[in-house]
Formats: C-alpha cells, sequence, structure tokens
C-alpha cells in the first residue's frame, strides 16, 4: 500500500495515564512515544481537540526524506484508546494508513519485534477499541513482552512493572522500537519490516 508522502503520520503509544502506571508492560507504547518525542525534541502537551497528550514535528533527515508526525498519547485509558485516536486523526486528516499503534504483545517474546499492517486485536484492548473506532487498516508495531509465569492471570502481568531483569535490557528495546518507527515512517513498511522484525 502507497501512502501520500506528503501527508502527515500519527503514532500513537498505546498505555494508561497516571504514575502508578508509568513502569507498566502494558505501557510500553508510552515509553517509546517518550523517547521519539525526545528525539524530535518537543515535549507533550494537552490536545486541544482530543482526550490526548501530542507532539507535533518531523521525523527523517531534513529535506524530502523528512515527514510531518504527530505523537500522540490516548489519556483516556488503554481500552477506550479508539476515540482520542480518530479526533486526533479526524483534526489532522490523517489516512488510516499513516495511523502507527505502538503496544505490548504477549504472544512474542521480550523484546522482540513486529511490524505489520492490519490484522486482529489479539484480545489486546487498546487495538480493539481503535479498529472498533476506525478499522483495521492501520500499522502496528508490536512490543514482545512474552507471557505471564505460572498461573498468573494476563490482566495482572501486563499491569505490572517490567522485573529487574527486563529493565536492565528494557532501554535497548524501548531506543530499537523508536528506530523502528522512524524506518516505517520514511522508508516504508517492507524496508522496516526486513531491518527489525526479528
Amino acid at each position: 500500500m502507497t501512502t501520500d508522502a506528503t501527508a502527515p503520520w500519527l503514532v500513537v503509544g498505546l498505555g494508561n495515564p497516571g504514575p502508578g502506571y508509568a513502569g507498566n508492560r502494558h505501557n510500553v507504547g508510552f515509553m517509546v512515544a517518550d523517547l521519539l518525542a525526545e528525539r524530535m525534541g518537543g515535549s507533550f502537551k494537552r490536545a486541544t481537540k482530543a482526550q490526548a497528550q501530542v507532539v507535533e514535528g518531523r521525523i527523517g533527515a531534513p529535506g524530502p526524506a523528512s515527514r510531518r508526525v504527530v505523537l500522540a498519547k490516548p489519556m483516556s485509558y488503554m481500552n477506550l484508546s479508539g476515540g482520542p485516536v480518530v479526533s486526533l486523526r479526524d483534526f489532522y486528516k490523517v489516512p488510516t494508513a499513516n495511523i502507527v499503534a505502538i503496544h505490548d504483545e504477549l504472544d512474542i517474546d521480550y523484546g522482540v519485534l513486529r511490524l505489520k499492517l492490519g490484522g486482529g486485536d489479539n484480545g489486546h484492548n487498546g487495538l480493539k477499541s481503535m479498529t472498533k473506532a476506525m478499522g483495521a487498516d492501520y500499522h502496528r508495531l508490536r512490543f514482545g513482552i512474552g507471557r505471564p509465569p505460572g498461573r498468573m492471570q494476563v490482566a495482572d502481568f501486563v499491569l505490572k512493572d517490567f522485573s529487574a531483569a527486563e529493565r536492565k535490557e528494557l532501554d535497548y528495546f524501548v531506543d530499537r522500537a523508536a528506530d523502528a518507527v522512524e524506518c516505517l515512517v520514511t522508508e516504508g513498511l517492507e524496508r522496516a519490516q526486513s531491518a527489525y522484525n526479528s
């Protein structure tokens, strides 16, 4: 699928607002969005048109390869992410194919990345809400968090902070995920998949 080179991109980190959730596995989308904002030299501000925080800027080398990007963190809680995303999409006139959701993924080993366009939600409430609100034809960067140990419930696992052992590598994996988003936006899905889908 080709995308309009002049149209903006909307990159959405999925998570839950508030300091109590900040280090949770479910909030890895926020972590990647925060790093991308830092790289763009911006800081998140409350959006006037949506229940979200946004940063506007550019990704890519200055010149024709540079892409206009709106980074967003919905402030609605994970299972209501679709509303803020659709509001931002409409306000910034972003084609659905130029939307990227960054989210935690249980069915992939910790730190493994997978980029794809479209597909199911695999039980992820943030994706479920987005797909219900606008269809499934948006990009996803799936950040592997692995399955819960033993008999731990999935809901408990995703709302727990990364373990001490996981935190040792977390910065590296978040950095790589931010690289993958930049590659997707500037060079396209196929190139990003071949470079980052491990």
